[in-house]
């Protein structure tokens, strides 16, 4: 069982962004491929840069998206034997968020926001593959609440608490195929609620300039629940297990420039993913000396931090339509010899789209779509020998805000 609650938590790396994370968390980081730091302003910016809230019109602001996600099937070509060829399933999955920044109060904004930042689903059928990775499901969940204050016109600041549920389920099922020699079961469930932090401050050395620095502290997830493990068709554990890994911390630097009817941004963020150096699964029973090698062991991961960039582009076509525009290049933080089925992780450049049409004084309706093609990566090591093709993800966005 060393290796479930873990996994399941990486296979949310096979959506769009390095490792486990889910940048894109409205509909206008949707369309800007998450450059949106510096230009964040109505309810969203309570998320993505709680200082820039000072700045927004002084209204209150609410917004819904709803983000339908799609992981395309990922092939795998074994270079031993083409009996352990695998195909992953193609998975579609809705992600809603709720966005919220106030009116001003003596110099003072508050915002909340209830965002999925990661997690997904993987799963594989073909009997090598299944045998690391049958399912592996994760769901996190953050309520950030969030306050915003001006220094003066020119500078501000801004943080909020950061509260993370999440879930996990892993199951896999080996029947003997590759490099496992028996048939070997697993299956786990657990949760948890921790908690972090994140920063924001906004500078406008000029009118039309804005500078912007955010910070998401990492959180331990220190997953908890009962695992199943079984060989040969005799279940020989049933009982607690937990496990903690990082959601990591991020560190995003903006610059936005404003032409008039066209903003142009550019982003950076580095993901601190060298918090992850091991997997270790603590047990509440003593696990049976035959699955100590495969569940209980300590496993090295020794991720690397990452960096990723964005230039996005906003362009207020008249009164009524936004246009929007985004790419984006990002790394993966994974070496190669500790790539699965779980994580099949690779380089990947984004491309996005969105339009917001101005419905009324109030109300604003818009779409966005971001397309996330993952490079083909070869992997030799202990259990893969082979290569992973035809990785990617598509994300279509709809949302509406209204404000008062």
């Amino acid at each position: 069982m060393k290796k479930i609650i873990i996994l399941s938590t990486l296979a949310s790396s096979l959506l769009l962004s390095s490792g486990y994370r889910l940048p894109e968390s409205s509909l206008n980081a949707t369309a800007l491929s998450a450059a949106y730091v510096a230009n964040a302003h109505g309810a969203d910016s309570s998320y993505y840069n709680p200082a820039n809230m000072v700045f927004n019109e002084n209204k209150s602001c609410v917004e819904g998206t709803l983000t339908l996600i799609h992981l395309s099937e990922i092939n795998y070509k074994d270079s031993r034997d083409e009996a352990f060829n695998s195909s992953s399933e193609t998975e579609n999955i809705l992600a809603p968020t709720l966005l919220y920044s106030s009116k001003d109060y003596n110099g003072i904004r508050y915002g909340l926001s209830l965002t999925v930042p990661g997690g997904l689903t993987k799963r594989w059928q073909s009997p090598f593959a299944k045998t690391f990775a049958e399912e592996f499901t994760l769901k996190i969940i953050e309520l950030n609440p969030s306050v915003g204050y001006k220094i003066n016109e020119n500078f501000a600041i801004g943080g909020g608490l950061r509260m993370i549920y999440s879930e996990g389920v892993v199951k896999s099922d080996g029947d003997g195929a590759g490099t496992i020699p028996a048939t070997i079961k697993r299956d786990m469930e657990a949760n948890t609620i921790e908690f972090g932090y994140n920063l924001a401050l906004t500078y406008k050395p000029l009118t039309n300039l804005t500078l912007a620095a955010t910070y998401r502290s990492n959180v331990d997830i220190k997953e908890e629940g009962n695992a199943e493990l079984s060989l040969s068709g005799t279940k020989l554990y049933d009982g607690g297990a937990s496990v903690e890994v990082p959601l990591p911390a991020v560190l995003a630097l903006a610059v936005a420039y404003d032409f008039g009817s066209t903003v142009v941004e550019l982003a950076y963020d580095k993901t601190y993913w060298s918090a992850y150096e091991n997997l270790d699964f603590e047990f509440k029973d003593t696990v049976p000396r035959a699955l100590q090698a495969a569940f209980d062991d300590p496993k090295a991961r020794n991720w690397e931090d990452t960096d990723a960039f964005r230039l996005g582009l906003t362009h207020q076509l008249n009164d009524e339509i936004t246009l929007m525009g985004a790419i984006a290049t990002d790394e993966n933080p994974a070496p190669e010899e500790n790539i699965g089925f779980e994580l099949p992780d690779s380089d990947a450049m984004l491309y996005s789209a969105g339009i917001k049409y101005k419905y009324s004084d109030q109300i604003t309706l818009g779409a966005s779509l971001l397309y996330d093609a993952k490079d083909e990566r070869t992997v030799v090591n202990e259990d893969i020998n082979g290569k992973f093709t035809d990785a990617s993800a598509t994300l279509f966005t709809i949302g509406a805000s209204y404000s008062y």
